[in-house]
């Protein structure tokens, strides 16, 4: 397996990282901001009311793209196998 090979893959993974990761983080950021700005306007100043929303949202958001990050990580697994497969004996 020559040097290219081994970055690309290198390159697919931390792709793949980011693919999965910015969704949820995302999220949890909007959902974040959201609650922030409502505890600012109703000067209700709770910990755990900060949490919790954000907590339900990267849930149910991992959830529905459970599916999507499956595939994903299928994806990469099968570039890896076909880089194996590329390999000469020698």
């Amino acid at each position: 397996m020559t040097q290219d090979d081994m970055m690309e893959v290198f390159l697919a993974a931390i792709m793949l990282a980011f693919k999965l990761a910015v969704p949820i983080l995302l999220i949890a950021m909007i959902v974040g901001l959201v609650v922030a700005i409502l505890q600012a306007a109703t000067q209700v100043h709770e910990q755990t009311l900060s949490f919790a929303p954000k907590a339900v949202a990267v849930g149910l958001a991992l959830f529905i793209l459970a599916p999507w990050m499956t595939s994903e990580c299928i994806d990469f697994v099968n570039l890896i196998f076909d880089k194996i497969a590329s390999v000469p004996i020698t």
